[in-house]
């Protein structure tokens, strides 16, 4: 059997620069594949996506967005108006997210359904 002689410092760095690492840190979490969702299909303004994900708090709603346009995953444009109008939009870069997005929605719908499935089994009585 071979031994695996990485010190700490290089199994570290191993992970640091894993690709699935990098992938999470950019778009992972609870907030940004629903803000980049709602963003997709036309929740664009900031006051709007708020009340379409009424459980995200108005702070964490900004710095999300802020790190998405940050890393490139979507565009702001501020129009000149009064009051001024922000618009958000998928960045070309985003639109390389969204099949790997709408990979793990059918995974967790074929979740959702073996889970219950899993709970009708479970709660049946004996016969």
């Amino acid at each position: 059997m071979k031994k695996n002689n990485l010190n700490l410092e290089e199994l570290k760095n191993r992970i640091e620069n894993c690709p699935n690492n990098y992938a999470m840190n950019k778009i992972g979490g609870k907030w940004k594949p629903i803000i980049l969702h709602r963003i997709k299909v036309g929740v664009n303004r900031f006051g709007i996506m708020q009340r379409a994900i009424p459980s995200i708090s108005k702070q964490m709603l900004t710095t999300q967005l802020r790190e998405l346009e940050d890393d490139g995953f979507i565009e702001r444009k501020i129009f000149a108006e009064i009051p001024p109008r922000v618009e958000y939009y998928i960045s070309e870069n985003g639109q390389t997210i969204f099949p790997m997005l709408e990979f793990i929605e059918k995974w967790g719908k074929s979740q959702q359904q073996l889970n219950l499935t899993f709970e009708a089994v479970i709660s049946e009585p004996d016969r």
